[in-house]
């Protein structure tokens, strides 16, 4: 996990941090991930993550609480190259 970005959300305000975590997400190429920081367990934004139906998502809990949730946020592609069209998460068909 050496060079992984990290992304701290603890110190936004809660009612950004979804959108910031999607914008993080849907800005990620085929393969590549990053370590989501939190200070709670972060069901509800998995919850809407897994609404999407995006098959490009791998979550993978790296730590669980109680004081802090990391967790593994990975754009994968099936075909083992890189995306170059939409995620899906902004409503775009490309």
């Amino acid at each position: 996990m050496h060079g992984m970005t990290v992304f701290d959300v603890r110190s936004f305000e809660p009612r950004f941090r979804h959108a910031l975590i999607f914008s993080m997400f849907e800005g990620l190429v085929g393969g590549e991930s990053f370590v989501l920081l939190n200070d709670h367990d972060p069901v509800p934004l998995r919850r809407q993550f897994e609404a999407l139906g995006l098959p490009n998502l791998e979550w993978q809990y790296l730590e669980s609480g109680p004081r802090t949730w990391r967790v593994k946020i990975e754009k994968t592609d099936p075909q083992g190259k890189k995306s170059e069209g939409c995620c899906g998460i902004c409503g775009g068909d490309e």
